[in-house]
């Protein structure tokens, strides 16, 4: 697809144009000749300034000296200067390289997500109107103070020149490779959840927006490969997206979505990416013939390593997945050790190549809402990035496969809890020793914990499941079901006072509560006084430990953003 929008850029090196801003602290990139303002999307505009329909008479100007009177006023002025040169202007301080380097990064979008195979997405001010946006019937603000869930949709439709030996003839671009991003709240550490196309799911009921503006209801289906949830029936990333939150419980942020050309003009927009091959591969189907070892790829090439995956492995998706991540975590490697983010003339072309294939959601529609998200996102430190593939096992048919729950659940509900799959910053740790000290402790006898359930779930039924469970296998006969909360709520709570402590551990205990759910009040109750357990969308059923595993399952296909020991076999 042709990029639109370039204005007059034609006429001007990129490279020269950019200028820095001192109320955002970054550089931007201006294509406007000298004395024209730059383009401005509607929503960015100042409000004009209403008319008034009278004048406020105005003062008389104060007439100009005479020649006299401005010789003299000259000589004074002569008399009062200290020699030496002068200037209008005050010099500017030099700002140091470490400095310079900070204002680039500020300004870019420093994070490369999958896309029809792998694609980053970095964009500019004047490429605005290249951005092509899907109304998925969400429209959440670009960036959020919690936890962030950001899923990236590579499809296989064939566009453009080149691509004809790739994916299916006549798709209209399904759900080729799918990652869930997810961004801890504290912007420590991030996990990226790959999502095999040939995993039998249920796709929910879900709705695209047509060109009239109206919703279109289409019909959920069971049983079948999850790449169906786009492209199939008319289906919009809006419906991939209903189906990822239905199988992780996570909600999703926002996605981002690219095809085949984004892969190759990318790798070659960054000047290639290395890659490992344990053994030599000759693909006739995806055209890669490389010999074992260490390579730096681009185009093509690039495109063909992240499509093979008869050559490596069990020649299985799971496989070419595992040449993804390597590539992705390669490229991200690549954009800092190269000096990409550092360089006008590499982010030009990276920037150029990314606004042609990138296709969101209306809460991120924009270049300033895209530059917001990616400023947030740059704070994760590569080393606490891991790639995840959700565990699966061989269907019956040998060509699907199918969730592995015993595996699976853990790891998402890792996930949902913001418990990081890598080692982070001390600090972090010694916040959650410090949370962890709530569950230590006496605890009360069963039959001396009082407590209210409230169902915030929004699971029918919950609260009365709970209490059930409670009284006839925990013992804990003095809880009460105290009907549906006021709101439906994210993740458990259980409110306490202090000398309520002893049996806040108990119940913690008995249902698996992390240490996060507690909330201990500042006032002691009254010795009859109930605690308040306030069911969450965490809660998976009576008996089902809420809390999630401090490590992830074992025997799960992973790999580290900045390990580059990675080859594929």
């Amino acid at each position: 697809m042709d990029a639109q929008g370039h204005g007059q850029a034609d006429d001007f090196d990129p490279a020269d144009q950019w200028v820095f801003d001192p109320n955002t602290g970054s550089y931007e990139l201006r294509l406007n000749p000298a004395g024209e303002p730059a383009d401005i999307s509607p929503q960015d505009r100042p409000a004009p300034r209403p008319r008034s329909r009278r004048r406020a008479p105005e003062p008389d100007p104060e007439p100009p000296p005479s020649r006299g009177r401005r010789r003299a006023a000259g000589k004074a002025e002569k008399a009062e200067k200290p020699a030496g040169p002068t200037s209008r202007r005050k010099p500017k301080p030099k700002k140091s390289k470490g400095k310079k380097v900070l204002y680039w990064t500020s300004g870019t979008l420093a994070f490369i997500l999958v896309g029809g195979s792998v694609a980053a997405y970095l964009v500019y001010q004047h490429l605005n109107g290249n951005i092509k946006k899907v109304d998925v019937g969400e429209n959440n603000a670009a960036v959020s103070d919690g936890p962030m869930n950001i899923l990236v949709i590579g499809t296989d439709k064939r566009d453009g020149k080149g691509n004809e030996g790739y994916g299916d003839a006549g798709s209209v671009g399904h759900a080729d490779t799918t990652l869930l991003f997810h961004v801890s709240e504290d912007r420590t550490n991030a996990t990226a959840l790959s999502i095999p196309r040939d995993m039998i799911t249920d796709v929910p009921e879900c709705s695209t927006k047509q060109e009239d503006g109206s919703r279109k209801k289409i019909s959920g289906d069971q049983g079948v490969r999850f790449n169906t949830s786009l492209g199939q029936k008319g289906r919009d990333p809006g419906c991939t997206w209903a189906t990822v939150e239905k199988l992780t419980g996570l909600e999703i942020d926002h996605f981002m979505m690219a095809d085949f050309n984004a892969v190759k003009t990318l790798s070659t927009a960054v000047g290639g990416v290395e890659v490992c091959l344990g053994k030599d591969i000759n693909d006739p189907k995806s055209h890669l013939k490389l010999p074992k070892g260490r390579h730096t790829i681009e185009g093509e090439d690039a495109l063909a390593f992240v499509r093979t995956r008869h050559s490596v492995g069990y020649e299985s998706d799971l496989d070419r997945i595992k040449l993804q991540q390597q590539f992705l975590s390669s490229m991200m490697r690549s954009m800092k050790s190269k000096g990409t983010l550092t360089s006008p003339s590499k982010m030009w072309d990276l920037a150029n190549a990314a606004t042609k294939a990138l296709t969101v959601d209306t809460g991120i529609g924009t270049v300033n809402k895209l530059k917001d998200l990616a400023l947030n996102l740059s704070k994760v430190d590569l080393k606490n990035v891991t790639f995840v593939t959700v565990p699966v096992y061989d269907n019956t048919d040998g060509a699907t496969v199918l969730l592995d729950k015993a595996k699976a659940e853990p790891l998402f509900a890792m996930v949902r809890q913001d418990v990081s799959l890598t080692e982070v910053k001390k600090k972090e740790k010694a916040d959650k020793a410090k949370q962890a000290a709530k569950l230590k402790g006496p605890k009360a006898d069963p039959a001396n914990v009082r407590v209210k359930v409230l169902n915030g779930s929004g699971q029918m039924g919950a609260a009365q499941e709970t209490v059930d469970w409670m009284q006839n296998t925990e013992g804990m006969i003095r809880s009460s079901n105290g009907g549906n909360a006021s709101a439906e709520l994210k993740k458990t709570t259980l409110e306490y006072a202090p000398n309520q402590a002893d049996q806040a551990r108990r119940l913690a205990d008995s249902m698996g509560l992390p240490a996060s759910a507690l909330k201990e009040g500042t006032e002691d109750a009254a010795p009859m006084a109930e605690m308040t357990l306030t069911l969450g969308a965490d809660f998976k059923g009576a008996g089902t430990p809420i809390s999630a595993p401090a490590k992830a399952p074992k025997d799960i296909q992973r790999v580290e953003a900045d390990d580059k020991s990675v080859c594929a076999k």
